[in-house]
């Protein structure tokens, strides 16, 4: 009998597994499908003209359209460039007025993912 319960159970678990692991083929890592995101278009890209600038280290992007969705989070904030970096799994935030770290974290947790360091970085 207890058998046959443990046997149950895991065959439940391998069912689940089976069925995630093939939702993460059909539609990515982070379950975004097929359909692009829009990306977030920054009007001035001159980093000169961006006087505060920090990095933020980010867990949870395994993947290029994690990685855009980071972006244009942070690009939706007024008077901010970021380009994020998914091999270093960190952002470099240009900004020309200063964004609270609450902000940034706020922003990119909405987005998914966490922001576990925000240093100073040289604009």
């Amino acid at each position: 009998m207890a058998n046959t319960i443990i046997v149950v159970v895991l065959v439940a678990v391998l069912v689940i597994g089976v069925k995630s692991y093939a939702r993460k083929l059909a539609h990515g890592c982070c379950g975004s499908g097929d359909d692009a995101p829009k990306k977030v278009r920054v009007a001035d890209k001159n980093p000169a003209h961006y006087p505060y600038c920090v990095r933020v280290s980010i867990e949870g992007m395994t993947c290029s359209r994690c990685r855009q969705r980071v972006e244009d989070a942070l690009n939706r904030i007024e008077g901010v460039f970021a380009q994020v970096s998914l091999r270093e799994s960190s952002a470099t935030v240009r900004m020309k007025r200063p964004v609270s770290a609450d902000e940034m974290r706020r922003v990119i947790a909405q987005a998914g993912y966490q922001a576990v360091k925000i240093e100073n970085a040289s604009p």
